[in-house]
């Protein structure tokens, strides 16, 4: 049972923290694929490719040049596609971390 209080509060605490995307990388479009771009930095690894399906880009598009948290995400993805709080707050979490890893957040 404390491993999951303490999940839970992990979780709101990271559901508190703002984040931002940062502003070097780029939505592209290429071969009906939408991808995120690393744009002004040089030795940049051209070898990873982030592709985004339909909601990242949404979520994407709908907070660049914001700070949000992870709730303000999830209510991007509860108001477009009409899903449940907690499922959205769950995406919307595998966005970030995703992103994250990748550098494209910060």
């Amino acid at each position: 049972m404390q491993i999951f209080v303490l999940k839970d509060i992990r979780r709101i605490k990271q559901n508190k923290n703002k984040m931002k995307i940062n502003s070097n990388y780029k939505l592209r479009s290429i071969a009906g694929e939408t991808i995120v771009v690393n744009q002004g930095t040089t030795g940049t690894d051209m070898t990873r490719i982030i592709s985004l399906n339909a909601s990242a880009k949404l979520l994407y598009e709908q907070l660049l040049d914001k700070e949000f948290t992870l709730e303000d995400a999830a209510k991007v993805l509860v108001d477009t596609y009409d899903i449940g709080g907690e499922q959205a707050l769950e995406d919307a979490e595998k966005w970030a971390d995703a992103l994250r890893k990748c550098g494209v957040i910060r």
